[in-house]
């Protein structure tokens, strides 16, 4: 009975704690880890609204990238972080595919690990190529993949990314078979690709945008039904008869699983104003970003759907983890 009633008031003295400092919260600053490498479009998106959430928090939103293992090393690094708001995850599509990717290898239970804080936007991916492959449009592209099997190479920011699976919903939908090399991230990626060592790749229009522009890549076509205001002239896969390449890349906010509601709804409080923040419409619709920015509540329970949604498309695609 002493026992019994000495758990009870410790859970009660923890519930108080936990209730006065999400009075408060925050009152340090706040670290945002991104499970890739800098240069990608989770890193291009909260760099750009990280300013005025520190201003509206009063406090400073740290940034810190831990790549590796397909962003498990990141997401694991949060999963297992205190849940009292101060370490959050910024990360993109990845997160809610390990699960169906990986299945026995994940560390943890991502539905249960986590909590979203706010689904801040998404945006389709681009499919570009260096200038030495001898292809301008998708057409000429896919041609050349049918002549050579597997010769062809496409970089993703790693398995089981909206990258990754743009480019198999691609090679699935059009019957080709084009050899995939996964990166710690869009940014290495790209690097490689800018250098000419893999022959094209999927990536965010953040990414890419400026390389098209400077002649650096050559853009084929974008996904999503509708072409992006950012890069109008570039076509869709719909639109070139290319049917099915539905891989847009999502950007949330999560909170390792316990994190009172009270410190998520000051969390997406600020990073929802932040997002639709006038101020950054411009910058956010010139990196392709379509700004979603929904409650805590919507987003764990999209976080949920989606997880459930790309297991199945990875197991219709027959996709293994590299």
């Amino acid at each position: 009975m002493k026992k019994s009633l000495k758990l009870s008031l410790a859970g009660l003295l923890a519930a108080i704690a936990a209730a006065a400092n999400a009075q408060t919260f925050p009152d340090k600053p706040v670290r945002v880890v991104i499970p890739y490498a800098p240069g990608g479009g989770t890193d291009n998106l909260v760099r750009t609204i990280a300013p005025t959430i520190s201003a509206s928090m009063g406090q400073q939103l740290v940034i810190e990238n831990r790549p590796g293992g397909n962003s498990i090393i990141g997401t694991e690094l949060v999963a297992k972080a205190p849940p009292d708001g101060y370490t959050v995850m910024a990360t993109d599509t990845a997160v809610l595919v390990n699960p169906g990717l990986f299945r026995a290898k994940m560390p943890f239970d991502t539905a249960k690990a986590f909590t979203g804080v706010t689904m801040m936007a998404y945006a389709p991916v681009l499919l570009v190529v260096h200038p030495s492959v001898q292809a301008n449009t998708l057409q000429e592209l896919l041609a050349l993949a049918r002549a050579k099997p597997g010769w062809l190479n496409y970089a993703s920011g790693g398995s089981g990314t909206s990258t990754h699976l743009a480019a198999e919903l691609m090679k699935l939908s059009a019957k080709v078979f084009i050899t995939h090399i996964p990166y710690k991230g869009t940014g290495p990626a790209m690097i490689d690709l800018l250098g000419g060592q893999v022959h094209m790749q999927f990536a965010g229009i953040s990414s890419a945008r400026g390389h098209v522009e400077a002649g650096r890549l050559r853009a084929l076509a974008v996904t999503n039904v509708t072409r992006n205001p950012a890069m109008p002239t570039v076509p869709t896969f719909e639109e070139l008869g290319v049917k099915n390449v539905d891989a847009d890349s999502y950007w949330g906010i999560y909170a390792p699983a316990g994190t009172p509601p009270a410190v998520l709804a000051t969390l997406n409080r600020h990073f929802v104003n932040a997002v639709r923040s006038p101020a950054h419409a411009e910058r956010l619709a010139s990196l392709g970003f379509l700004p979603l920015a929904n409650t805590h509540q919507e987003h764990t329970q999209q976080m949920q759907s989606m997880i459930a949604g790309w297991t199945d498309l990875v197991d219709r695609l027959k996709i293994r983890a590299e």
